[in-house]
């Protein structure tokens, strides 16, 4: 079966009653995970930004604390799993401070792990990686907040 594209299905949905987006919607969050965490997202967590931020600041406070430490190689798999979701919930929020916030406190989290990501090139990679996305990110923000970020990206990238 061949998808529709998204500006066919938008003036489809035009056509439709609001119980039947209802519906539409509610079967839409049956069948994938993130469909139903993007929803949660859109109808409880919207309208406090900085609640959501916290609330994955805390998901990735327990995912770091969860890391297998035996080997970089667990460590590395981790850490990208940690990655991969994070980057998840920036998709959700659209938001680019959301995405800097989120993106330097994994950075930090990834800096203060111990054993050391310095003795893996792999992790420092995804660490410097990371902030040259950051850098790029904070470049299109406003300019007072750049000020901001940037002094939170230099300290990062000094040390």
């Amino acid at each position: 079966m061949k998808s529709s594209t998204l500006k066919e299905i938008k003036t489809e949905l035009q056509h439709c009653s609001q119980s039947e987006l209802l519906e539409l919607c509610l079967r839409l969050g049956r069948f994938k995970k993130e469909n139903k965490e993007l929803l949660t997202y859109l109808l409880f967590e919207a309208n406090d930004e900085n609640g959501y931020i916290e609330s994955v600041k805390e998901y990735i406070d327990e995912q770091f604390e969860e890391v297998n430490t035996k080997s970089y190689y667990f460590i590395r798999k981790s850490v990208r799993k940690i990655l991969t979701n994070t980057k998840k919930f920036i998709r959700y929020s659209k938001n680019k401070e959301t995405e800097v916030e989120l993106l330097l406190y994994f950075c930090k989290k990834l800096k203060d792990f111990r054993p050391s990501i310095k003795r893996s090139v792999r992790l420092m990679n995804v660490y410097t990686r990371q902030l040259a996305m950051i850098e790029k990110t904070v470049s299109g923000l406003h300019e007072d907040l750049q000020y901001d970020y940037q002094l939170e990206i230099e300290r990062l990238g000094n040390s």
